[in-house]
């Protein structure tokens, strides 16, 4: 029997010289355009908390955010016993390896400076970034199929793929799950609660708590990391970063569910 066939698409858009412009950059350019037109959008729409020509300075400050804290947080989620013994690995950035969820934790603390030099409120400008956050999710799990990486587990269903690093075994196009759930579907739930939510930061708990189970889902059907592997209870360590995500959000959205004083008012 011989093995399967599969379609191989070029990470490499075109080459010039010795540079190569490839499909995953292309992505993340595209990520921040449209992350910066959703945030213009909503500070017109809010009328605040920033002016709206300090959009962009709010977008470099999450973009820089998310760089460093991707980068750190898959550094110490991980392969930190990898660094520890060659740290100057840590800045081979072309060799791959970043985090989610270490760039959600940069993006929150790059804000929170933001808000601070801005003398803004944090919460609605975290709403903001999250509102911001899913499409470009989605064009980031786009350029992650292309590039052919974070497939998934191993699958005889009929839409099945086999990835050039997978070995010849059909696989679940996980990327493209990732990419519908973490994308159109998340970003159409915030949308609509944008104007039904009363409390700053409900979006951003929105947000933490959906993804936290959107991912958590989708994980079932993507290969672990090689180098952990299941870590507890057939849990990948996605997994388990997304049940300590959506504990947060939703232990955020009752936090700032207004308190009701002895005279019946809200306080």
């Amino acid at each position: 029997m011989s093995p399967p066939e599969y379609m191989l698409i070029d990470p490499v858009i075109f080459r010039l010289g010795p540079l190569e412009f490839r499909w995953y950059g292309l992505m993340y350019l595209f990520a921040f355009g449209v992350a910066y037109l959703i945030i213009r959008n909503e500070v017109k729409r809010k009328n605040g908390p920033i002016p709206v020509e300090a959009s962009g300075d709010f977008l470099f400050y999450l973009v820089l955010g998310l760089l460093l804290g991707a980068r750190v947080g898959y550094v110490i989620f991980y392969n930190l016993p990898v660094y520890i013994h060659r740290p100057w690995e840590v800045f081979a950035v072309w060799h791959g390896g970043m985090s989610f969820h270490g760039g959600l934790i940069g993006m929150i603390l790059s804000g929170l400076i933001f808000s601070i030099k801005r003398k803004a409120s944090f919460l609605e400008l975290a709403d903001i970034g999250a509102l911001a956050a899913p499409l470009g999710l989605m064009l980031g799990r786009i350029g992650n199929f292309i590039n052919g990486e974070l497939f998934g587990r191993a699958t005889y269903l009929p839409w099945g793929m086999v990835f050039p690093e997978g070995g010849n075994i059909s696989r679940h196009p996980s990327q493209l799950y990732e990419a519908l759930l973490e994308g159109p579907i998340l970003f159409a739930i915030l949308w609509v609660m944008r104007t039904k939510v009363k409390s700053p930061g409900d979006i951003l708990a929105i947000f933490l708590f959906c993804y936290g189970i959107f991912r958590f889902t989708a994980e079932f059907f993507r290969e672990p990391d090689p180098q952990l592997g299941f870590i507890l209870s057939g849990l990948t360590m996605g997994q388990i970063l997304c049940v300590a995500m959506s504990f947060t959000g939703f232990a955020l959205f009752i936090y700032l569910r207004p308190k009701t004083g002895s005279d019946g008012k809200n306080t």
